[in-house]
């Protein structure tokens, strides 16, 4: 599981509803910036996954921000480059609507996430 900070590490583990190895990426990537690699440990995370033998998943647990979406698809696409990549699911936190929440308050990015994430 890859996150951006180390206390988005703690609040997972506090949850106690994963149990695996995590990457701490030491921030998120502005949209604008063009130089991602000054902002968080992409190389770090390229290599320790080439180094990992029998991974099978890669979760991006990046917050649902722009900024942590743009960070999720430059690491996407950075992991999915490499030759250990090939062949490792990537993918994402679900999004969507909290448990509570009332459609008339909602925002429409929320919605979308709700509808493309729906079971």
């Amino acid at each position: 599981m890859v996150v951006a900070r180390d206390s988005d590490f703690e609040t997972v583990e506090k949850s106690g509803a994963y149990r695996g190895k995590y990457f701490i990426l030491g921030g998120t990537v502005p949209i604008l910036d063009k130089e991602p690699e000054k902002r968080i440990r992409l190389r770090s995370l390229l290599e320790h996954v080439s180094v990992l033998n029998g991974l099978k998943e890669v979760i991006l647990s990046l917050n649902a921000t722009p900024d942590g979406e743009h960070t999720a698809n430059i690491s996407r696409d950075a992991l999915q480059n490499i030759p250990a990549g090939k062949g490792i699911k990537i993918t994402v936190l679900g999004r969507g609507l909290s448990t509570g929440a009332e459609l008339e308050y909602v925002d429409g990015e929320t919605i979308k996430g709700a509808l493309e994430n729906r079971h």
